[in-house]
């Protein structure tokens, strides 16, 4: 598909999508950001590749599609990009003893952005400046999809419900910076959410899982709880439902966090590996 100023070219049948010939660096036009978000409602996960984007750049290009949140601080309890507090970074280098981010080069299991909040942000957009050159890939899933074809008597189980999401741990398993381990999950911190949740600008239903450590039906007896949700997440992160995506410096994808989960393939830890990611806050409750 061709707009005015760039080609649409989706990435699998499932989800995702490359925009072509487009430079993020300068300032879009009203009539570009409106593409681009139709886009993004259509294929919910987007990649620019072969960009040259600085902290302002990036911040300016994200701020396109809502306000911004403070990004929270690494393990360390420290941020790295001054005068940036929107941006996160994202990486595995250590410099002078420190991590100089988040996340380290293990595994990120299958999640969505801080669901544990009352009001967790709407997007991500992620900005490769350093990867390996294999490992690291981040695999995307379409809960529009996963609803979709859920099994009858599965989605009949979830109408109403909601899961508690833990905000004790990152999606690589780490503690957050003051969090307690948890014993018990049905006592675990964090926001409840419906399960089969409106997206608030779409209209169309998408399930919401947010994360599975830790994640709680609320109401249910833990087994029951627990079954129902190894039954969700194995249905929503089948192979029919994802897109991978090997990263290549240069590289910025903005995906949904209100329709999408993903996830990070561990790499070498030997390998830098640095990205910048920024949040686009919530617009209203959902």
């Amino acid at each position: 598909m061709t707009d005015a100023s760039f080609t649409i070219v989706p990435l699998s049948p499932a989800v995702g999508a490359e925009i072509r010939g487009i430079d993020l660096a300068r300032d879009l036009d009203q009539a570009e950001i409106a593409a681009i978000k139709q886009a993004w409602h259509r294929h919910l996960v987007l990649l620019f590749r072969d960009q040259i984007l600085s902290p302002a750049r990036l911040v300016a290009f994200s701020r396109s599609f809502g306000d911004l949140d403070i990004a929270p601080p690494n393990e360390n309890g420290q941020r790295f990009v001054p005068d940036y507090p929107e941006i996160l970074v994202i990486s595995n280098v250590i410099e002078n003893g420190i991590a100089i981010g988040s996340l380290g080069a293990g595994e990120a299991a299958w999640h969505t952005d801080m669901s544990y909040l009352e009001r967790p942000p709407l997007g991500s957009a992620l900005f490769a400046l350093e990867v390996p050159a294999s490992g690291g890939e981040t695999g995307f899933a379409n809960m529009y999809r996963a609803l979709e074809t859920l099994p009858a008597a599965l989605r009949s189980e979830i109408e109403g419900k909601a899961i508690k999401h833990d905000s004790s741990t990152n999606s690589a398993g780490y503690l957050r910076e003051g969090a307690q381990a948890v014993d018990d999950v049905t006592c675990s911190p964090g926001a409840r959410h419906l399960i089969i949740r409106i997206h608030s600008e779409t209209g169309r239903p998408a399930l919401y899982l947010g994360r599975r450590a830790n994640a709680y039906v609320d109401g249910l007896p833990l087994a029951r709880s627990e079954a129902l949700l190894d039954a969700l997440w194995s249905h929503a992160t089948g192979p029919e439902m994802t897109w991978h995506h090997r990263w290549k410096p240069g590289d910025l994808v903005l995906w949904d966090n209100r329709c999408v989960v993903h996830r990070r393939a561990a790499f070498d830890p030997a390998l830098r590996r640095i990205m910048h990611r920024t949040q686009i806050a919530s617009q209203n409750d959902l």
